[in-house]
């Protein structure tokens, strides 16, 4: 276990601040103690600084985890999050997005939310930003990039726009194809 470099702490504070932007400062220094980011095995975890001076009597090969995975490095050096660091970052979201009781279950088998399963978004979310989905009790759920079409002209959103952009398919499609507004996951 080893504290992470200059460009493993650039990268994940980078993908953490897509989703609760200034607030990553809270994350670190919080009321009760100090915690900290550390590496094992390409997974980072967060722990207390109490609990890490617990786990420095325990060897590296034998050491499991330790604290809560926040995600993992993939072979291209990119930060992956784990929907273990859901409950750290969903008191500190700055956009949010709940979604109706009907498109819960599709959502969490891994399916895209319409637009009709939307029940309530966070004021002023731009396209490609991430937002914390909550159920409609504020129970989190998950962690995702919005995609949605806003015309400029007219600064519409969702409502008379014509198309939509698709990040995984890198392709435009007419709104009689497909329904605006839908959330992907990351």
């Amino acid at each position: 276990m080893r504290p992470l470099t200059e460009e493993e702490t650039r990268v994940m504070f980078e993908k953490i601040a897509k989703y609760i932007g200034e607030n990553l400062q809270l994350l670190v220094d919080r009321p009760d103690g100090t915690y900290c980011f550390r590496l094992h095995n390409d997974r980072v975890y967060y722990v207390s600084e109490k609990i890490l001076k617990l786990a420095a009597n325990i060897s590296g090969d034998k050491l499991v985890s330790l604290g809560t995975c926040f995600g993992k490095f993939t072979k291209t050096h990119k930060f992956r999050l784990h929907i273990t660091a859901l409950d750290y970052l969903a008191p500190y979201a700055k956009y949010k997005v709940w979604i109706k009781p009907g498109a819960e279950q599709s959502f969490l088998y891994g399916n895209h939310v319409l637009k009709s399963g939307l029940g309530r978004i966070t004021e002023s979310t731009c396209q490609y930003q991430g937002v914390v989905v909550y159920s409609m009790a504020d129970v989190p759920l998950g962690t995702h990039i919005l995609l949605r079409y806003k015309r400029p002209e007219t600064g519409d959103s969702f409502a008379n726009s014509s198309q939509v952009q698709l990040k995984k398919k890198k392709s435009a499609y007419t709104l009689e194809n497909i329904l605006q507004g839908k959330i992907w996951p990351s």
